[in-house]
Parts: C-alpha cells; sequence; structure tokens
C-alpha cells in the first residue's frame, strides 16, 4: 500500500456526458470499504476552466484519469466509466503497488501538470 497521498486526477469537459456518467462512477467507487485507509486525493478538472493547471498536456479523449503519487505518475490514459474499471485501476497502481515502483515514462507535459497538481492545496 502506498505511504503518502495519491493524487487521482480526472480530466473532463463540461459538455461531455461521458465524464458526467465517470463523475457517478468514481464518486461510488472513493467511498468502497477496499479503499478506506488509502490517502486518496481526489480532483475533478474541467480541461477548459482550469487550462493554467493543464498547460501544454494534450487531452485527446475523456475521461482521462492520471494517477500521481509524490515522485512519479503512476498512470495516465483514459478510462471507460465502468466501477469495475476504476476499481482494477486504483488496486494495481495504489492498494497493491509496492512503494518504489518502476512506473511507466511519460511526456514532459504529463509530468510538468503533475507538478502543478501537486502543488495545489486539497482536493476539487
Amino acid at each position: 500500500m502506498c505511504e503518502s497521498t495519491i493524487d487521482v486526477a480526472r480530466l473532463c469537459a463540461a459538455w461531455c456526458h461521458t465524464c458526467e456518467d465517470y463523475k457517478v462512477v468514481s464518486e461510488q467507487v472513493k467511498i468502497e470499504p477496499a479503499l478506506s485507509g488509502v490517502a486518496l486525493r481526489w480532483h475533478w478538472i474541467d480541461i477548459e476552466d482550469e487550462a493554467d493547471l493543464v498547460g501544454d498536456f494534450d487531452v485527446d479523449t475523456f475521461p482521462t484519469i492520471v494517477v500521481i503519487d509524490a515522485v512519479a505518475v503512476r498512470f495516465t490514459g483514459p478510462l471507460t466509466p465502468q466501477p469495475d474499471t476504476l476499481r482494477r485501476l486504483l488496486r494495481a497502481t495504489v492498494v497493491e503497488a509496492s512503494w518504489g515502483t518502476s512506473w511507466p515514462t511519460v511526456t514532459p507535459e504529463v509530468q510538468a501538470f503533475a507538478v502543478r497538481l501537486r502543488g495545489r492545496v486539497g482536493p476539487t
């Protein structure tokens, strides 16, 4: 299990109906007992309203999920709005992951987004 807070960013757009479906799914999953004791900080980021935060990170598909720890991006990519898919992602990248696991390399734009997100105070 993780030893520090993990940020889970859901990058979406207000006009995206799939994102609205995903919001319901993620709200359901984040309160499940399997995640109790895991330090997750959830962010709902509208890429149009928060363009400065997103920066040059080119989000092509909605919703795009980014899982970030204190030093690395653990996952970035689109995710279908299905609870089991989100559960599997969180189990693999947070709950069952060993601290110090080597994560895939991400683009400089994603890394810059991660730095800005880590600098935020509190969930959104």
